[in-house]
């Protein structure tokens, strides 16, 4: 039973545990330059939710899967946030704005990661502030 998985290894040539590199696309250059490009952006839009103390930063990587895009963000007090995930890559449109990560979805993510890096602050600073104003 072990041996039908793709991570059992084929004897002399993937070791068990490791995917084979057939199995994993490769990014082109063009496509890497498409990837960081959209992932600015989400990092630019997550930017403009939160005030400036908030440090926003972005990566793309090659994972065993493909590429990996991960935005985070570190809130002035409490945990960092982010958001990882892997884009399905289509090579006829990786030149088109917005072809990787559709603009619905850039929003959804910036919205979630700047609520969530508030919440972290709002968690460190617990409920001990008193009010400057009524």
């Amino acid at each position: 039973m072990n041996g039908n998985t793709p991570y059992a290894g084929r004897p002399g040539i993937t070791q068990a545990g490791h995917r084979s590199a057939a199995d994993v696309e490769e990014v082109t250059p063009g496509q890497r330059r498409a990837l960081r490009r959209e992932v600015s952006r989400l990092a630019a839009l997550t930017r403009e939710y939160l005030p400036d103390e908030y440090a926003v930063d972005s990566e793309v990587s090659h994972g065993v899967g493909g590429p990996h895009v991960t935005v985070a963000v570190r809130p002035p007090v409490g945990r960092p946030v982010s958001a990882g995930f892997s884009p399905e890559l289509d090579v006829d449109a990786i030149e088109e704005p917005g072809a990787i990560i559709d603009a619905d979805e850039r929003a959804e993510v910036a919205r979630g990661l700047a609520a969530s890096a508030a919440l972290q602050v709002k968690h460190a600073m617990g409920d001990d502030l008193t009010p400057t104003a009524r």
